[in-house]
């Protein structure tokens, strides 16, 4: 398989940090390093579990970093591919228990918000079984808000967001589209059916969390898996 790399891109941070995303069909890898980004994204099927330790391995030596300089590990949070995100998860704590490291996650549908360029983001993946995860996203300046958590619904009890100009982003699009626009109408302008998180958006948000000393033990980290969270509290109504 021929495997794809993009140009480093010139950052203003320092850190020297890695971020791992593994939720949807693709493997996307992404390293600040001096000042600078390079990314890796290939869709792989199911070889993740194959071929992130590799890619990894290689994206260190393509940018002459040694991983005992980085100061943090960053990892696709979810929601998402249940299998995904634990790879991902598990990567992040081996790489930083390893060495004392702090992780950070970052959730799949942020990163698909700030992949979008836009400022008004529906980002939505499809969850199988006739269900999707959404939220909502509004960027100001750099920051984003979340105007609701990620939640499990199906296409057409997605909750509306205010006003108009939004963008919808992922799989959610491609799979229920049809269900979707006619849920949200005239407030969404536009939709990109094929957006999938990225690993070098998900280094733009976590990079100043980092910077800031956000982070935690990586015994700690867990995916958010949505699926499980919402199947418990209707046990617990």
């Amino acid at each position: 398989m021929a495997l794809q790399r993009r140009g480093a891109t010139v950052y203003a941070g320092r850190l020297n940090v890695l971020a791992i995303e593994t939720s949807s069909d693709q493997l996307s890898l992404a390293l600040a390093y001096s000042g600078s980004v390079r990314s890796f994204d290939q869709v792989v099927g199911n070889r993740h579990a194959e071929l992130v330790l590799p890619e990894i391995e290689r994206l260190l030596e393509e940018t002459g970093t040694r991983i005992d300089s980085l100061d943090a590990v960053v990892y696709g949070a979810g929601p998402g591919a249940f299998t995904g995100l634990r790879i991902a998860c598990g990567v992040a704590q081996g790489l930083a228990l390893a060495r004392g490291l702090p992780v950070l996650g970052v959730g799949t549908l942020e990163a698909l918000a700030e992949a979008s360029g836009a400022d008004r983001v529906i980002a939505c993946i499809d969850a199988r079984m006739g269900e999707i995860y959404h939220a909502a996203y509004q960027r100001a300046g750099r920051t984003w808000t979340s105007l609701n958590s990620p939640e499990l619904v199906r296409p057409d009890e997605l909750r509306v967001p205010d006003g108009g100009g939004w963008v919808g982003c992922g799989s959610g699009f491609r799979v229920h589209g049809a269900a979707l626009g006619r849920r949200l109408g005239a407030r969404l302008v536009r939709a990109d059916p094929d957006a999938l998180p990225r690993a070098s958006a998900m280094l733009r948000l976590a990079l100043p969390r980092i910077a800031a000393g956000e982070g935690q033990d990586p015994a700690e980290a867990v995916p958010l898996y949505v699926r499980d969270r919402v199947a418990l509290k209707i046990q617990e109504r």
